[in-house]
């Protein structure tokens, strides 16, 4: 709810909105209407898991040690959902890092194409949840969440080509929010903030 008021959404609207939040431990989703939850999926499937994949990616494809900051940074640089970005696509990522066997320092070049493909396994599990949570959506909203998209939110909603994966894979539109990392903060912020207005948020 919070993170539905963060990114701008009228939560007290009488139609159905559906908001995805994936953090690091976690993907909440959740259907909004009249201000409350008419439904909501969690799944423990997020960001750690992207960085996990690719510390294990790293190990077993290119024999180098990763630790959980770098795999981070390679997700920042070279993270993708898509194997095909277009002109949107990053330059290579230079990964420095003993070989698991020897521990002779390695300098191995990582492309997007590559990350996306470890991470498809871990997306297709968000992407079912999303689906799941859809098919518990009563019908008079989910033609509202059809017409108005879905609204991705959190730190995972940051990898490169998630919302067009997701809008090609459940035919309907994903938004990315204007700033997903602090939608939840920002959305806090304001029903502290317009307590009169949420107090059903109190309850």
């Amino acid at each position: 709810m919070a993170a539905a008021i963060g990114i701008g959404l009228d939560v007290e609207a009488p139609e159905g909105n559906m908001v995805v939040d994936i953090g690091g431990g976690s993907t909440e989703i959740a259907v909004i209407s009249l201000g409350g939850i008419v439904s909501n999926n969690s799944i423990r499937t997020a960001g750690d898991d992207l960085t996990a994949e690719i510390q294990e990616y790293m190990s077993k494809q290119h024999n180098v040690k990763v630790s959980e900051r770098m795999a981070e940074r390679i997700k920042i640089h070279v993270g993708s959902a898509l194997t095909d970005l277009g002109d949107q696509a990053p330059e290579d990522y230079v990964v420095h890092g003993p070989n698991k066997v020897t521990a002779l320092p390695m300098e191995v070049p990582v492309c997007y194409q590559e990350i996306a493909h470890c991470l498809d396994r871990t997306i297709a599990k968000i992407e079912n949840a999303v689906l799941s949570a859809l098919e518990n959506t009563p019908p008079e909203l989910y033609a509202d969440i059809v017409k108005n998209g879905i609204y991705l939110t959190g730190g995972g909603a940051l990898l490169r080509g998630l919302d067009k994966r997701l809008t090609d894979k459940i035919k309907i539109p994903f938004h990315v929010a204007e700033d997903p990392l602090h939608s939840v903060a920002k959305g806090t912020g304001i029903a502290i903030k317009n307590v009169d207005r949420f107090s059903f948020l109190m309850r």
